[in-house]
Parts: C-alpha cells; structure tokens; sequence
C-alpha cells in the first residue's frame, strides 16, 4: 500500500504525517536538533579591538609570545650552574622555536661576561701536544700580533748584534788564549815528530805520521824498500809518536770544545743582550698569565738553543723553491694560533650549529702537502662550535645531531668530562694509528639547548641513559596559546616586528583581524591562537607581496584573504581532481535523496602542507549469523588499529543496548565504498552506526546530510579532528552538485568551539543553503538522519513504540528466533549451556 510522507516543523518539533487509504494518519512528533547560528560557525575579530590603525604605530615585541611555561623552563635552567641542567627544548617545527630561543638567549646573553679568547702555542718539549692558552677578549689576537712582532724584530736585531765589531773583539779575546794554547800543543808535537825524523800531516780521514829519509818524506812504497830492520825502527818509533799523537789530540779536542763552549757562553750573552729587553717587555704586558709567561720562557730558550736559524741566512739553492712559505717555515713554531676570537662580543656567546657534523662542533686538525707528503702542525688546528660558545650558550638542532656519526657521543662525553677534546673522528674507532697531535683539551663550561620534536626528547630519555643525566631541563615549546585580548596584541606586535625586520608593508588593523582568525583556524579552537609563527609569517609575507602588487600603502583584510585563498589554489589539485569524479559519479556520493543503511562519511586527506575533507560513502550490509560486525576494511588489510578499535566498539553499544534479553544474532558488513587505501581513525564509527541502525531499523537515512563523529558504549559522540576540513570538504561537493537548501553536516556537540569555517560556508548557512547539526548522542544523530524520534528504553527493557529503536530490536527479535530454526544454531547453543555447567 502506497503511502505519501510529509513533513513539517513548528516550534522546534516536527510532526510527521502519512498518508494511508485516502486518510491522514499522526505517526508521531519528535524533538528537532537545534541547526547551529552562524555566530559559532567563525569566531570573527573585529579591527577596532587592536586599538590602532596600522602596525607600524606599535612598538616591536620583546618576548616570546604564548610560551610562559617554555620560558620559565629556559630561566631556570640557564640559571642554574649545577652539572647536568642542560635543556632540550621541545616543540613542533615551524612553531617559531628556533628562532624565539636564540632571540632569547642572546638577549639573556647581554648581560653575562664575555668569554676568554683561546690559542694554541707550539710545545717546544713535545711538539705533538700544542698548549692551549686562555686570554681575555680581544686580547688572543693581540698576542698573535706581539709573537709576530717579536720574532720579526728578532729576526733583525740578531744578525746585526752578532756582526758588529763589538762581538769580534769579545769573540777573539775569549778564544785568543786558547788558540794561542792550541798552537803552542800543535808546534811541540811537530817539533817532537821532526826529531823521531817524522812528520805530520792532516788529511780527512786523521793526523798521519810520515816517516822523513835525509830531508825526504817516504811514501809506503818506498818504505817498502827499506830493509827489515829499518822499517822494524821506524814503526818502533811511530808507535811511540803515536801515543804521544793521541795524548796531544785529546788536548786539542778539549780545547776545541772549550772553545766551542766560550763561544756558545758568548753567543748567549750576546743573544740575551739583544732580545732581552724584547722578552722582558712581552714578560711584564702579560705577567698576570702564568701560561704566558711560561710560554715566553720556553720561546726565549728554543731562541738561545737555534740561534744558528737567525744568524746564518741559508744559502740560496740552486734550484728555486718550489713554494716561497718554505722559507719561513722554520719560524712557523713561534707562531699564535688563535682559534677562538671574542674581541668583537658584547656579552656572553651564543651560537647556533645548524650543521652539527663532528669537525663542525669539536674543531679539526687540518694537514697540508708537502712533496707528496701530508704534514700538519700546531698553527692548522681549527676550533669548532664548541670552542667558540665555551662560557656562553650553543644550539644544536637534535635531529641533525643524532645523524651526524659520533657527534651525540662526542657531546655526551664533552659534558660529562667538562672538556673539550679536538680528535680525528677515525681514532674514536681505532681506525688511525698514525702519530699525529694531540692538543691540549680545554675545559668546558657551556649550556647547551637541544632543539627537538617532542617524540624524540621520548625515545632519548627512554633509551639513553646518559640523556636524562645532562639534559635535565625539559621546556616544551605549546602550539597553541589562549586567544584573549593579551596575546591578541601580541600576536600584532609580532606582526609589527616581522615588518620592521624585513622591512615589508605593515598591516592595516583590518589584516591583523584576519591574521589573528587565521591564527584560530590553525589552532582548529575559536578559543585558541596557534603559535606556529613561521607559517603566520609566510602569510605576511605572501600578503605583502599582494600589496606590493596593487600598490597598496598597507596590507588590508583583502591581501590577507587572496593570500590564504591562493596558497590553497597552489595545493588543492588533488581535492579537485576528487570533486570532480564525484560531480561526474565516477566516486558515488549522493546529496539528496535517502537511502536505507547508507550514509555520507567524512575524512580528512593530508597532503603535508594540505589537507582536506573528502566524504566517502559508508554502506552495510545485515544478515543471519554469529559473526558480529565484520570490518571489510580490517579483513582487506586496509584498516588501522584505531579504526578497528572503532568498530569493535559498535557491538558493544548494540550489546549494551539491545542483547540484554536475547543473544545478539548478527552477521554485518561495514565498509567505506571506493576507498583504496589505508583508512585510519575512529572518527567515522558514529556514521557506520547510523548506517547500522537504518539497515536494521530499515528507516532511509538523508544523504543531504554527511556525518562525522566518533563513539563510545554508551552512544555518546565523541570529539574528532579535522572538523573544519570535513565540513568545508562536503560542501564543496554539495556546491558542485547544486545547493538546495537540504544539506548539511552532523557534527559532535563537543567540536562546536574547533569550527573556524571560510567565509564562503559561512555565508551558505545564513542564506539557509547549508546547515550545521550539532549532537551529543547517538539517539539525537539518528533523529536527525531519519525524522524519527529514537526512542528511550522504558522499564521493563521495551522501547516505544514505531521508534527507531523499537524497529531496531524487533528485527533483532525475529533474527535471533529464526536463528534458532537452524539445527547447528541449537546445537551450539546445547554446547555453551552444557560447558557453563561444567564450570
């Protein structure tokens, strides 16, 4: 029999009328969820709240906006001087953490001590472990440029003091005796050869004793000659000569070095003469450093002990060098290698890694070629970040810390020894085994802040043990921060600074309006403002471009508005290309019109900058059975664990509801039509309920209206995420296939506060194009989906009567008795009443 069904609402109810055999009949009346006003759709801002015209009239911010508990955390453990308090600062990327730590810091810096300047000096006892020298600011380039100096004067006065007619007389009057000693030694001996009748004579190889023959020295040959007896004479004679010979060359080699000793004693006197005022002026400038000091000694005796390298100029090879520096290299120990310079600092420093690769944090030993050989020395040791932030303040992104090879360990090792060490990587390893320097390390006195997601701080604190033992002070960077009129002016003084500092167009207080809504839509809360400052940024910066374009003196709503709009232009190439199958009905979605056990789901798709709603249709499908729910997406694979979870927790609900006086005897399938990929999240378990209860109830459900919205046991709807984005996704498909007044969206009553809508849907609802239902429960959803009041659960476990839940347990009824017509049925059922008497 043919029935007509009408509608209409008075006064917040709608009365529902059939027309049965040529006659009216009342079905029922039943409560209208209330449609959302447009107010809390957006939470708009008014211009005249930011109290001035542009932002160029307000002054520039100081702080960092919306972090208090971030910045105590940063005071206290910058504050604190005990071992350990190190900080690992936590946060999202592109929350501006970066930035608003080292603008903190720095100004935190101002008024601490600078730090001492450091150098590494040759170590004339062992070459192999430079000496490290800490001076104050400024004044390690200063010592550099005195070594320099001095050397160079030395270099000069040398020469000259050892070529003057002063240092000649001393010298001849200091060896005169002695010389005069050694020929008076040399004359008796050759007196005593001519009367053996022998002579002397000098030749490379010694003193030799020739044999004289009437006034003729003999050669062996004709010593040969000789007789038997004669020559037996003579050697008797040489070897008495010879005794004597090297009696006398003992003398002769004591006088010799007693000479070299008066000259060297000379060469002393004279050397300290020259340079000693030199040195004594380089002792009393640094006398409050005893490194210094000790230095300047070791330099002044390495001078004495090589004076032959400033005297002597080498003589010019044949050959040209082949590099012009080879020249000086025998002075290149006197040198100061600076390779810490604070002379320009105010205040503590602060450093900021971005690449923190180990040579870049810890320094390196660089080497050089020399004829096809590497050689290095004191003077190519380069300080790292490390070095330079020693006594202030060093930032290192953790992410690219922990993927640089023994850049973590090595820092762990620094602040737990409280030194720093510069060494080749490959010798952590064992892998060099060369001989190569060892500088001296240099004690530590440093606040390191990691920068990091908050997943990491996690793992590390979980899996590294030394983590929790020197980054104590956690300062967790929030996303969001309260939208009330302080931080509202905040937020424009950000803006005023970014202005100021790249010098772009300032915003007039109607682009701040939309700034501070844009800030809400990011936050996804009308009572919160995001603190995601990058992203606000490049919105600036795009308007300004905007401005610049239409010769705008300020940056207006307009600007702003063109700037969101087409920075999703750029992005949305996806989202269209689905409203477009959808428009052409190759994905089925439909917008008007009702359907039994079929509902309009919604999800949001991430594209990484992008993300958008796409409604998908959710069908089920009911039977006999004791299978349950099964999820078709978990059976393909395609589902995740919070999904799944989802699903499991609709048989509970229909448990709870409806199995408390019959076993539950179902077999239904769930599943989001066309949907190809990986399907996460339990925001659309609300909607494969209602597609449930329509299939089993056998009430047609509006497809004017999508649904979003997860679940619990007890048929309350839950918050989900992304509500924006799913609303303003089903009313683009809605505006493509025609607005007709019908449509809309049911949303969780608890996601009221999250909806910041675009204008444009905005403006739909309060021309009566698109609606907004808010709900609380499940039994207030499926009202609105069917036009029939849900209906409560009387006393005696009944529900009234033509109500959605009435049709829903009676089918349950008749599917759980004809169940039992089935002979395997009865005798499962035998076996689960014989085991539970057992038990």
């Amino acid at each position: 029999m043919g029935h007509i069904r009408k509608e209409r609402a008075y006064n917040n109810a709608r009365i529902i009328v059939k027309y049965l055999s040529n006659r009216f009949e009342l079905v029922e009346v039943i409560c209208v969820i209330n449609e959302l006003p447009v107010e809390k759709l957006r939470l708009e801002h008014d211009s005249k709240l930011i109290r001035c015209e542009t932002t160029e009239e307000m002054a520039v911010l100081e702080e960092i906006v919306g972090q208090e508990r971030a910045v105590r955390a940063l005071k206290f453990g910058l504050d604190i001087k005990k071992r350990g308090f190190n900080i690992y600062v936590a946060g999202l990327p592109g929350s501006g953490r970066m930035t608003a730590v080292r603008d903190f810091l720095e100004e935190m810096a101002k008024g601490k001590p600078v730090s001492s300047d450091l150098c590494y000096v040759n170590h004339f006892g062992d070459p192999f472990v430079p000496r490290a020298i800490r001076l104050p600011a400024g004044q390690g380039k200063e010592f550099q440029k005195d070594m320099k100096n001095f050397i160079g004067e030395v270099r000069s006065v040398l020469p000259k003091a050892f070529e003057s007619e002063d240092y000649a007389s001393k010298r001849e009057a200091a060896i005169g005796a002695i010389e005069e000693e050694r020929k008076e030694l040399l004359a008796q001996l050759n007196e005593r050869a001519q009367r053996e009748g022998f002579v002397l004579r000098s030749t490379p190889i010694g003193v030799l004793i020739i044999p004289v023959v009437e006034g003729k020295p003999l050669s062996d040959q004709d010593l040969m000659v000789l007789s038997q007896q004669m020559r037996d004479k003579i050697q008797k004679k040489r070897e008495k000569l010879r005794s004597e010979l090297r009696s006398a060359m003992r003398q002769l080699r004591g006088l010799e070095k007693k000479v070299n000793e008066v000259i060297q004693k000379l060469n002393r006197e004279v050397a300290i003469y020259a340079i000693g005022h030199l040195v004594d002026g380089l002792m009393e400038k640094y006398e409050e450093f005893s490194g210094v000091k000790t230095y300047l000694e070791n330099v002044r005796n390495d001078i004495l002990e090589n004076l032959t390298q400033f005297v002597k100029e080498p003589k010019a090879p044949p050959v040209p060098l082949p590099v012009p520096w080879l020249k000086e290299l025998p002075f290149r120990k006197y040198e100061v290698n600076v390779i810490v310079d604070n002379s320009d600092l105010q205040g503590a420093p602060v450093i900021t890694e971005l690449n923190p690769t180990h040579h870049n944090i810890f320094g390196r030993i660089e080497k050089e070629a020399q004829f096809g050989v590497l050689t290095t020395d004191f003077t190519m040791i380069r300080g790292g970040s490390l070095h330079r932030a020693n006594g202030g303040y060093l930032v290192l992104p953790v992410e690219d810390l922990l993927r640089n090879l023994f850049s973590y360990e090595s820092l762990k090792r620094a602040l737990m020894n409280e030194c720093i060490t510069i060494e080749e990587a490959g010798e952590r390893l064992g892998f060099i085994t060369t001989k190569g320097l060892r500088p001296e390390p240099v004690p530590l006195d440093v606040k390191v802040v990691l920068i990091g997601s908050p997943y990491l701080y996690q793992q590390l604190y979980l899996l590294d043990m030394d983590f929790k033992e020197l980054f104590k002070v956690k300062a967790d960077f929030d996303t969001t921060m309260d939208r009330t009129d302080e931080n509202i002016r905040k937020y424009a003084a950000f803006v005023c600074t970014l202005c100021r500092k790249e010098k772009l167009k300032h915003l007039h207080a109607s682009g701040v309006a939309k700034i501070v809504e844009y800030g809400s839509r990011l936050a996804q809360d009308q009572q919160k403002l995001s603190t995601r400052f990058g992203e606000i940024a490049d919105i600036i910066r795009e308007a300004n471009y905007y401005a610049i374009q239409e010769n705008s003196e300020y940056v207006t709503a307009d600007h702003v508005k063109k700037t969101i709009d087409e920075k999703v232009y750029r992005s949305n190439l996806i989202q269209k290309k689905i409203q477009e199958m959808i428009e052409r009905n190759i994905f089925l979605i439909d917008t008007d019109g009702e359907a039994v056990g079929q509902v309009n789901g919604l999800s949001v798709i991430s594209l990484g900058d992008f993300a958008f709603g796409r409604p998908s249709r959710v069908t089920t499908s009911i039977g006999l059975g004791r299978e349950g729910l099964v999820d078709i997406e978990r059976e393909a694979k395609l589902g995740g664990r919070i999904h799944t979870k989802g699903v499991m927790i609709l048989s509970g609900y229909l448990t709870g509801k409806y199995a408390q006086d019959k076993p539950l005897s179902l077999s239904a399938r769930l599943v989001f039509e066309q949907s190809y990929g990986m399907i996460e999240g339990d925001s659309a378990s609300s909607t494969e309920l209602y597609a449930l209860l329509s299939a089993l109830s056998g009430l047609p459900i509006k497809q004017s209206i999508a649904v979003t919205g997860s679940v619990n046991q007890k048929g309350e709807v839950q918050a989900i995420g992304g509500v924006n984005e799913k609303i303003e996704g089903f009313f683009e498909v809605c505006k493509a296939k025609g607005l007709t007044g019908e449509q809309g969206v049911l949303i969780p009553e608890s996601n009221v506060q999250n909806l910041m809508l675009k204008e444009e849907a905005v403006e739909a609802v309060r021309e009566g194009k698109f609606h907004i239902y808010p709900v609380k429960t499940i039994d207030q959803g499926i009202e609105t989906l069917t036009g029939v009041k849900a209906g409560a659960k009387r006393q005696d476990g009944t529900f009234e009567e033509g109500t959605v839940n009435y049709r829903v347990d009676k089918h349950l009824k008749a599917m759980a008795e004809k169940l039992r017509e089935f002979p395997e049925f009865v005798l499962e059922e035998r076996k689960r009443g014989g085991s539970e008497e057992e038990d």
